[in-house]
């Protein structure tokens, strides 16, 4: 597996950016902010991690997906790594990540990564903020954002 920096037109990962957002508005309002690393394995792009900046010193992974066939085999982890290594190229102090309270799972993962909660979002998911009414996750509603960060 590689992971390297995407130079190209990011509609063609649209894909990816819904397997980590249920929000087409919300999709098309930063598909094309910040920098984006695709992990590459022969010859096939099997996730990505957007970074954004986030204020003075400090920057934002605002989406990150691995195809579910590659989940698991620490594709995350490396696009992980690697924007973790960006940001401190660039002389950023602190990472910033969401997720909705609701995925234990990505909150799981991140935690590993070294993000610790800091802050909760409530009503973040809902009809007013593009996401349809009842959606679930792991038979949770979706409707609050967690906020994790990471001193480097």
């Amino acid at each position: 597996m590689k992971v390297r920096q995407f130079e190209g037109d990011r509609a063609v990962l649209r894909p990816l950016f819904r397997e980590a957002d249920d929000s087409e508005p919300a999709i098309d309002g930063y598909l094309d902010e910040g920098d984006v690393l695709v992990a590459v394995v022969a010859g096939r792009i099997v996730g990505y991690g957007q970074l954004v900046p986030a204020g003075t010193g400090s920057a934002e992974l605002k989406s990150m997906a691995v195809l579910e066939d590659q989940r698991g085999g620490g594709v995350g982890r490396a696009l992980v790594e690697a924007m973790l290594r960006v940001c401190r190229d660039r002389g950023v102090g602190r990472v910033l990540v969401a997720t909705a309270a609701a995925d234990t799972g990505n909150l799981r993962f991140y935690q590993r990564q070294g993000f610790r909660l800091f802050s909760v979002e409530r009503d973040a998911f809902g009809p007013t903020t593009g996401y349809p009414a009842g959606l679930l996750v792991d038979g949770i509603p979706l409707r609050d954002r967690v906020w994790l960060d990471q001193e480097l």
